[in-house]
């Protein structure tokens, strides 16, 4: 790149005589942030076409307006763009500039309040302070990137990204505090395994969702976070020993196959069979929505026995057969139909009792369904902070955005959503980290069930409102309005994986009604 300066009175005789001469045809001279860009061999290759670039008040023109009412700063980055940039205005300084890895954004409200410089927590220390930044810091260079291509192409996460996750234990911390993360360096030794809570895990559920990928969330193996408690939880020891260690390295992957075409939130109403014979099960049926089922070498698998409802584990293998279902999000989740043709299954790897395979299943859900929440928070706030940025950038009828009343308004609801929505789900998590399991299996069920209907129905709310403020930009997937379009296309998974909004709100209706005291009349 030619480094070229100009003074403040060079930059007034380019904008009256070289720039003027700077914007025919094949002679294309334009600035954007204080940079200088020669754009003359370019402008037929413009996606947009040539005659945007000649437009007046761009050719020769400090376009900086125009072009960030057009194009993310991201777009300036590229290598096939930056080239192009051949020196700088003397004097001036680029008003937008690259967030460093790990940096916190300054937009009011695109952090919690932890996060927020001047204000407070009761909740998280200086260890989750440090946990955040290292997090954070490793999404954005190692994931991020990863995150993008896959939600794009629709492949799964690459076992080169699974390995280094790994290799910082970010599989073992998915699953929360406990046993398992005994004698593992957590992100090289930031937290200890005894010290490492609910809201070290709540940090990593809603950093992992801030790329606006939503279908790479479920792809990050989210089947491993769901499917693996009931093995460690009630399978035999040889069946711990074996599986929970391939898992948790990243070499084996795992799914959770409990929703059928059948059944979904009604667990009871399952038709796969498991049928003894001798040693083994026979298995036959079929399991629909599977989260990384595509790719899964095991499946945690709930079947109707002769004694009622059992949890079997299922090795990919002889009569197990996947194929992939296309939903609204990426194929990258590895969304399949799996199917199970009388498949042989050691007696030995049952999960619990038999025919006890309800409290198995539920005894998991608390844990997922907390686990969406927290992702789906993240992921909302990311579009706070879009809609933040871009109400303050998008100029109409001569004005920003934001200063129509009826953008401030939406603007307004959107924030207190999110605010709402983070205070609530500290409030759970506190909880968690002061109740035994028993406790939390007693009394949080319905409050968790309750919290991620909130939240779900917030997130549809914002990515309505989202898309009302962008307009049609957020109908397009590529562009200004990319994060917000994957959102209102896909916020919609969060009220229906791990227990559908309504029944979740009955669940915590219930669960209240059974604590009513006897003496409460008015």
């Amino acid at each position: 790149m030619l480094s070229k300066t100009l003074t403040f009175e060079e930059v007034k005789k380019v904008f009256e005589t070289t720039f003027l001469t700077h914007n025919k045809d094949g002679d294309l001279w334009i600035v954007i942030d204080s940079k200088v860009f020669d754009l003359s061999k370019f402008a037929d290759l413009h996606p947009g076409g040539p005659n945007v670039l000649y437009a007046e008040g761009v050719a020769g023109k400090d376009a900086t307006e125009t072009f960030f009412g057009l194009h993310r700063h991201e777009v300036l980055l590229r290598p096939q763009y930056a080239r192009l940039q051949i020196g700088v205005i003397e004097g001036e300084v680029e008003t937008v500039k690259v967030p460093a890895p790990g940096s916190l954004s300054k937009v009011p409200y695109a952090e919690p309040s932890w996060l927020s410089e001047g204000f407070f927590s009761p909740y998280y220390s200086n260890n989750h302070r440090k946990f955040q930044k290292a997090i954070r810091n490793f999404f954005e260079e190692v994931v991020r990137p990863e995150a993008i291509k896959c939600e794009e192409n629709g492949k799964r996460i690459s076992q080169e990204v699974v390995d280094k996750m790994s290799n910082l234990e970010i599989i073992a911390m998915r699953l929360g505090p406990g046993k398992h993360l005994r004698g593992r360096t957590l992100m090289e030794g930031i937290v200890r395994p005894e010290e490492f809570d609910y809201f070290h895990e709540l940090i990593l559920n809603t950093e992992l969702a801030r790329f606006g990928t939503r279908g790479f969330v479920d792809g990050m193996l989210n089947g491993a976070v769901i499917g693996l408690p009931p093995i460690w939880n009630y399978g035999s020891k040889e069946l711990q020993s074996k599986v929970v260690p391939e898992v948790l390295s990243g070499k084996k992957y795992l799914a959770l196959a409990i929703s059928e075409a059948f059944a979904g939130s009604d667990v009871s109403g399952l038709q796969t069979t498991a049928v003894r014979d001798g040693d083994h099960w026979i298995v036959t049926g079929t399991k629909k929505w599977i989260t990384n089922g595509t790719f899964a070498d095991y499946f945690t698998t709930g079947c109707k026995t002769e004694k009622g409802l059992t949890v079997l584990l299922i090795e990919r293998g002889e009569g197990v057969s996947t194929k992939p279902i296309k939903t609204a999000y990426s194929s990258t989740a590895g969304t399949a139909y799996v199917t199970f043709d009388k498949v042989r299954v050691p007696v030995g790897n049952t999960l619990g009792e038999i025919g006890n395979g309800l409290l198995v299943i539920l005894s998991n859900f608390n844990h997922e369904r907390w686990m969406v929440t927290g992702c789906s928070v993240g992921a909302q706030r990311v579009i706070v902070e879009e809609c933040l940025k871009w109400a303050n950038q998008r100029i109409v009828f001569g004005k920003p955005l934001n200063s129509q009343a009826v953008i401030r308004n939406k603007l307004g609801k959107m924030i207190t959503r999110i605010e709402a929505c983070q205070n609530w789900l500290e409030i759970v998590t506190h909880q968690m980290n002061n109740m035994t399991y028993n406790e939390m299996s007693s009394k949080m069920a319905g409050q968790i069930g309750l919290l991620k209907q909130f939240v779900s129905r917030c997130g549809r709310e914002t990515a309505e409102d989202a898309t009302q403020i962008f307009g049609g930009r957020a109908l397009t997937v590529t562009g200004m309005g990319k994060l917000v379009e994957n959102y209102h296309r896909t916020s919609g998974f969060d009220a229906i994986l791990a227990g559908a909004e309504d029944v979740l709100g009955d669940l915590g209706v219930r669960q209240a009604m059974k604590r009513m005291p006897k003496d409460a009349l008015l």
